[in-house]
Order: structure tokens, then C-alpha cells, then sequence
């Protein structure tokens, strides 16, 4: 058995898989858009909205697609956790995620962790970073 996350977008689904890409280190493994399905009725607004697309994540896989804005809400009550290597690392994406995002725990050393933080990006992704201590 597998258990993989799937995200919602309010119609960045592509932007957001590709910023992850980018600046995450993730991979795309597959991306079909509306407009690619046989016999498609969909409204030519909606012909290059994700279907459905996979990443490779880390050791993640991560799954996504566009939903009608009207019904898209951030995340709540959920974040994705990411867990770094290094210092260094939790500062550089911490900064790249939280541009334009919302930030509920700024990055900071905790009892448990060197740095962790909790936000929201602005394609509407919860987040937690982290860089934990090492086990006593």
C-alpha cells in the first residue's frame, strides 16, 4: 500500500508544480490538461487547466490538479512537511515559499529542531519546514 498527497489549485496547478520543480528539486512525471480529454466539452477558459499531474518529490510522490476558483480554498488543518538537511537549506526555501505566502511560524531554532517554520505558499500549499535535532 501507498498513501500519496493530492493538492487542489485554484488554476496555478501548473505554475505551482513547476516553481516546485525549480526550487525543490521535484520532478514531473506526467501533466494532462482539460483540453487534452477525447470528446472534451470544457470551456475554452478551462482547455489548459491541469487534469491531472504527478511529481516526484524527494522521496514523495505528489499529485495535483486545477479545481474551478470558486471552489478552491488553501489548504487547512494540513501541511506538507519537508524535512532538510541543513541550516542553509531551511533558510533557502523558507524564503522562496514564504514570498507571497502567508507565514504562521516564522523560521526559527526550536527544542526540537534547528530551524522549523509553518507557512502557506502562494499557489495555496501549507507547509512545515524543518531541520530537526539529532536524536539524543
Amino acid at each position: 500500500m501507498k498513501l500519496y498527497t493530492y493538492l487542489n489549485y485554484g488554476g496555478n496547478c501548473r505554475q505551482a508544480f513547476e516553481f516546485y520543480v525549480e526550487h525543490l528539486g521535484g520532478k514531473i512525471t506526467s501533466l494532462a490538461t482539460h483540453g487534452e480529454l477525447p470528446e472534451s466539452n470544457v470551456p475554452p477558459d478551462w482547455k489548459n487547466a491541469i487534469l491531472h499531474a504527478r511529481m516526484e518529490l524527494g522521496e514523495t510522490m505528489l499529485l495535483g490538479a486545477d479545481i474551478p476558483p470558486d471552489r478552491f480554498q488553501p489548504m487547512r488543518s494540513a501541511y506538507l512537511t519537508l524535512m532538510v538537511d541543513s541550516i542553509d537549506e531551511a533558510e533557502r526555501i523558507y524564503t522562496l515559499l514564504t514570498e507571497g505566502g502567508q507565514v504562521f511560524m516564522p523560521m526559527e531554532e526550536t527544542f526540537f529542531a534547528h530551524r522549523f517554520a509553518m507557512l502557506r505558499d502562494r499557489f495555496g500549499t501549507s507547509w512545515m519546514l524543518l531541520h530537526q535535532r539529532a536524536a539524543p
